[in-house]
């Protein structure tokens, strides 16, 4: 029997550490005077390897995640998480995310897993960021812009998904980013016009720039993010899987106040400042949310689409398509090499005798051939 799967850790939310780009006099300026959002709830997506969780990491300005830094492409996350920070004067909240729609994982699993990004997301993520590294060709990323739409609304990609290019050191030279996309990768230009041309370039902290370029890089990021939520009129994204989600989250929240509550014994808390109750009272429902969220990771949400139609195993299919190549081959190389010795008897003895002589070897050969191949098996 397995274990239970794991739960989405969102404890770290208190204090809320701080990027160091965390300096408001560094940003650029911004293109519109609305206050930006009180808190930037963002939502990575992407294949395995594609450097989702290093992107975490760097948006927060620490090792929120578990991030691979090696070559190898196995799944480091299983189950969705959330961390908070403050980063460049913002409050920010990242999803990480499993590798939904090109892994073999379950449908039920995937099911369940939607529902935790749903729930950990809710009421809404202001944007979705499809990490896409610049070394790998993108078809599976086009695939799954279709999935997203569908789980999350078509509105999901046309209006609140930013395509994020992770990997970029590794093929592209200092400031050819761009120039690589638009002259070398007809893949990544569909990409990044199905997401409404936006995207990101997510620098590493290598090369000349290091650290400040890496942190810049991070501040033009929660630009765009600001601006994609400007364009959607200044509120969060949602739909009705997150409106499901939400208030969900909300009455499962609502019950754990009033369990802690009920258990408190009587005159607990008395003689407290009304401000001092005020901010007992605001951590309160505050932990309680962080809890109901992950209360309800395991529920499978109904308006979720079954996107994941059953298919026999692609190991089963594998061994067909072995199985069948491998007769044919060994069928065409001993007809290939008993004709030609037929050929050679016919041309030795010459005339008709030859011909009917080369045709009787050659069929001899050949099913001798056959049989050997049969009791080989």
């Amino acid at each position: 029997m397995s274990s239970p799967p794991s739960q989405p850790d969102v404890s770290d939310t208190s204090p809320l550490p701080e990027n160091p780009a965390s300096d408001p006099a560094s940003l650029p300026p911004s293109p519109s005077s609305s206050p930006a959002p009180e808190e930037l709830r963002l939502v990575l997506l992407g294949r395995r390897a594609s450097g989702k969780s290093a992107a975490g990491n760097a948006i927060l300005g620490r090792e929120a995640f578990v991030s691979r830094k090696d070559d190898d492409e196995a799944a480091v996350t299983q189950e969705c998480e959330k961390r908070r920070g403050i980063v460049a004067g913002r409050r920010v909240a990242v999803i990480d995310t499993p590798d939904w729609f090109c892994s073999k994982r379950p449908q039920e699993e995937v099911r369940r897993q939607i529902s935790a990004c749903a729930a950990l997301s809710a009421p809404g993520p202001h944007a979705f960021l499809l990490c896409v590294p610049l070394d790998r060709p993108a078809e599976v990323e086009l695939q799954a812009l279709g999935a997203l739409g569908e789980v999350f609304g078509p509105g999901a990609v046309s209006g609140h998904t930013l395509v994020l290019f992770t990997h970029a050191d590794e093929v592209v030279e200092a400031g050819g980013a761009e120039d690589y996309v638009a002259n070398q990768r007809e893949d990544l230009l569909e990409l990044t016009e199905r997401c409404g041309d936006r995207y990101h370039v997510l620098e590493a902290g290598g090369g000349a720039e290091g650290a400040e370029g890496a942190e810049s890089s991070v501040c033009r990021l929660l630009e765009r993010v600001e601006q994609i939520v400007r364009d959607g009129g200044g509120a969060h994204y949602t739909s009705g899987l997150f409106q499901e989600a939400e208030a969900r989250v909300q009455q499962r929240q609502e019950e754990i106040v009033r369990e802690r509550r009920g258990g408190k014994e009587e005159g607990e808390g008395e003689g407290e400042g009304e401000e001092e109750e005020e901010k007992d009272e605001a951590k309160e429902r505050e932990q309680a949310r962080e809890e109901a969220e992950r209360s309800v990771h395991d529920l499978t949400l109904d308006t979720i689409p079954a996107l994941f139609a059953s298919s026999p195993p692609p190991s089963f299919l594998r061994s067909i398509w072995e199985t069948l190549l491998g007769w044919v081959r060994a069928v065409t190389k001993y007809i290939r090499r008993e004709a030609l010795l037929g050929s050679v008897v016919g041309m030795l003895v010459g005339g008709p005798l030859g011909s009917a002589l080369g045709a009787t070897v050659g069929s001899v050969a050949t099913e001798v051939g056959r049989r050997k191949h049969i009791k080989k098996q």
